[in-house]
């Protein structure tokens, strides 16, 4: 009867770097006679199990066991002989007899190999402190992939360019390591680290792919690698042909034309070109080549369109920024074409190159100057207007625009103008009363935002001086009405049930 001793066998609680390893432990267990008889694998990796083996410690002796190992014995013997002699005859010498001494069965039956095997210790297979066995020793350098190798696995397609990238503080925490060792690593392997985001990378090739450093603009540094592109062409220089060696029928064929571009292409084309061309503001037009470049021609490619309405205008405030003058001497030098604030009820009207120019000021004092296109159209339009103001009642022409003479708008009469706008105001998020912006008042009643803070001023609104200040108001219908302007520069007009009207509904209510 065999007795057997046992072993438990274990990969690690990492389990094995890969299947070759893993096979080489279980085949070494094989080559020592080692028996598996229980083997568990960690559910989440197949290179971790936990296990138990066995193996006779004495063999039952047998007639057969006996005849194998006396054959064996003698075929050693042999073997020794025919060496020693071979040795004798190959360096010439005579080597001295000696008396081999018999090979007794008892010694032979003891021997190593198929005596009596010494037990092993397997009680400190779990202590860290323990001394190592052979098969921890399978993870030595030769049986370790390369750097590049070990980098694969954990490389991710880039999001923007062919290849694949890694990053350095990612590698750190997969494999336990400083990122100092892994920079140290690449730098042994042949790779450049950069100095910064801006140098140019450094290419390593390995096994046909080309591996490099670069840093990002936060600071991190990726590993990056794409396969090495296969030239398609060498570059050779040709024979340029002088006037003379050119054939006489080639000199008299027109060169061919090119192919006629296809649809794509041409549409690819028009969509380049759209892109280079530059976003510009509409501008009015320029005034011919020929023409004088004057004061107002300047000023005239400085104006924005009008956001309602035709025409053009600027702000004094931008245009004596641009021109380097103050006010007073933007003034002075437009009054040399006739331009000034103080034109009575019809405003001044110059023209040079077919334009029409005007100053006016809006409610917060601003200068502003304004163009429009049309050689004679300030008079014609002025014109037209005196002769329909003869027909139209006092309180219309005394609250027009001053851009009537140039602009045709429809006028409502200031007891109207509350009325009109009433219909167009909405109800306030916030809070108690109706409102709505005075841009989009003018859109809806087809006038400027100038012409409409005038009606309103002549209902006594005025806009306050800044958004603590007190505003003015004005009743009618019931309700008062009052303007103000918030942090964006937007005008808004608000109105709000009175508190006389307030207080006899509530009466009437009682």
């Amino acid at each position: 009867m065999a007795n057997w001793e046992y072993k438990v066998i274990s990969s690690g609680k990492g389990g094995f770097a890969s299947p070759a390893l893993m096979e080489k432990f279980i085949n070494d267990l094989g080559q020592e006679q080692w028996e598996i008889i229980n083997f568990h694998t960690a559910p989440d990796n197949a290179l971790a199990f936990t296990g138990l083996a066995r193996r006779p410690v004495q063999r039952d002796w047998t007639l057969e066991d006996a005849a194998a190992t006396a054959a064996r014995a003698e075929t050693d013997k042999l073997r020794a002989e025919f060496e020693a002699k071979f040795k004798a005859v190959t360096t010439g010498a005579t080597a001295p007899a000696t008396e081999e001494k018999p090979v007794d069965f008892i010694e032979e039956k003891a021997a190593p190999e198929d005596g009596f095997r010494r037990p092993v210790d397997t009680s400190r297979d779990d202590d860290p402190d323990a001394p190592e066995d052979e098969w921890h020793k399978l993870t030595a350098e030769d049986e370790l992939p390369s750097f590049f190798d070990a980098l694969k696995p954990h490389m991710r397609r880039n999001q923007r360019g062919a290849g694949m990238s890694v990053g350095v503080d990612y590698l750190a925490k997969k494999w336990k390591l400083e990122e100092t060792d892994i920079k140290t690593a690449l730098v042994e392997c042949g790779l450049q680290i950069p100095a910064d985001e801006n140098a140019k990378p450094v290419y390593v090739e390995y096994d046909g792919d080309l591996y490099w450093v670069n840093i990002n603009r936060r600071g991190e540094t990726w590993i990056n690698t794409r396969e090495k592109p296969e030239p398609v062409f060498r570059i050779v220089q040709g024979k340029r042909l002088a006037d003379d060696e050119v054939p006489a029928e080639m000199a008299a064929t027109p060169a061919p034309a090119p192919p006629e571009p296809r649809r794509e292409d041409r549409r690819d084309e028009r969509r380049e070109e759209r892109q280079r061309q530059p976003q510009q503001p509409a501008q009015p037009p320029r005034e011919d080549a020929g023409a004088p470049r004057t004061l107002l021609a300047k000023i005239r490619g400085m104006m924005r369109r009008n956001r309602r309405g035709h025409g053009w205008s600027g702000s004094f405030p931008y245009l004596t920024k641009a021109l380097k003058l103050d006010e007073a001497q933007l003034l002075e030098q437009l009054a040399a074409f006739g331009l000034r604030l103080e034109g009575g009820a019809e405003p001044v009207v110059a023209h040079e190159n077919g334009f029409a120019y005007w100053l006016n000021k809006n409610q917060r004092g601003e200068i502003w100057i304004n163009a429009e296109e049309g050689a004679g159209s300030g008079e014609q339009k002025t014109k037209d207007r005196g002769q329909d103001a003869e027909t139209r009642p006092e309180g219309e022409r005394a609250h027009e625009s001053p851009r009537a003479d140039v602009v045709e708008t429809k006028s409502l009469p200031p007891e109207n103008i509350l009325t009109a706008v009433r219909l167009l105001m909405a109800p306030k998020k916030r809070g108690e009363g109706v409102t709505a912006p005075i841009g989009e008042l003018a859109a809806k009643l087809e006038k400027s935002d100038e012409q409409v803070m005038a009606m309103l001023a002549s209902t006594g609104l005025q806009l306050p001086e800044s958004p603590k200040a007190k505003p003015t108001f004005a009743e009618h219908g019931g309700e008062i009405y009052w303007l103000n302007a918030n942090a964006k520069g937007q005008v808004w007009l608000n109105a709000k049930q009175s508190a006389a009207k307030k207080s006899k509904a509530k009466k009437s209510g009682d």
